[in-house]
């Protein structure tokens, strides 16, 4: 028997009081909140019942910080894969956020000539094809239980996107992604979403996310 679920877990809130657009960039972990809400994301998995028994997270920092509850609640290592990893932006370093704002940015204008690509980065589609093909290895890596993917905001929407069979081109602001958010599937001879849990909604201090790509 393959996976009986894969949940796609976003990382905790990043220490970044510079409100930089961090991307792939190193050295960007948890901040103290940060690690409450990855806290609160394990603790939501562990009294939801769910019989974790791989853990994969993408190797950045913050991802692999946000990881570490849930490897603490179910006795579990951590293995990250490459392909889990933030997408690619050329906006990275810059104090830029993903809203209207950022037309108001001179140095972003020539970065943003086509938002369905998008121009900025990794292609959308991209993106959603690496993601499905770390969930479909998840699934099978496992004889049971379930599987817990820790990501980013982009790449974990993509494969949201992509399930529903939806147009990978979006509005940024308005993904459904909260920071520590579990976003679960199963494979019913194909992937279909059954979840979505936000358990550290009480933990945010801020309306949007600064450094998100």
């Amino acid at each position: 028997m393959p996976a009986s679920q894969v949940h796609l877990v976003r990382h905790g809130e990043v220490d970044n009081p510079r409100g930089v657009l961090y991307g792939r960039l190193p050295g960007f972990g948890l901040s103290t909140a940060g690690r409450e809400m990855a806290a609160a994301a394990a603790d939501h998995l562990l009294r939801s019942g769910h019989r974790v028994t791989r853990l994969l997270s993408s190797p950045l920092e913050r991802a692999v910080e946000s990881a570490e509850p849930v490897a603490a609640a179910f006795d579990l290592e951590i293995e990250t894969r490459d392909p889990l990893i933030e997408a690619f932006s050329r906006l990275e370093g810059g104090r830029y956020q993903m809203n209207a704002g950022i037309l108001f940015k001179p140095g972003a204008w020539r970065y943003l000539v086509n938002p369905f690509t998008p121009s900025w980065g990794e292609p959308f589609v991209e993106v959603a094809a690496r993601m499905r093909a770390e969930m479909d290895f998840a699934w099978r890596s496992v004889d049971d239980g379930d599987v817990v993917i820790v990501s980013h905001q982009l790449p974990i929407w993509m494969a949201h996107r992509s399930v529903a069979g939806q147009s990978l081109a979006h509005d940024p602001r308005k993904r459904r992604c909260a920071l520590s958010s579990i976003t679960s599937f199963e494979n019913r001879n194909g992937w279909t979403e059954v979840d979505y849990a936000d358990p550290a909604s009480s933990l945010r201090r801020r309306k949007g996310d600064v450094g998100a790509v």
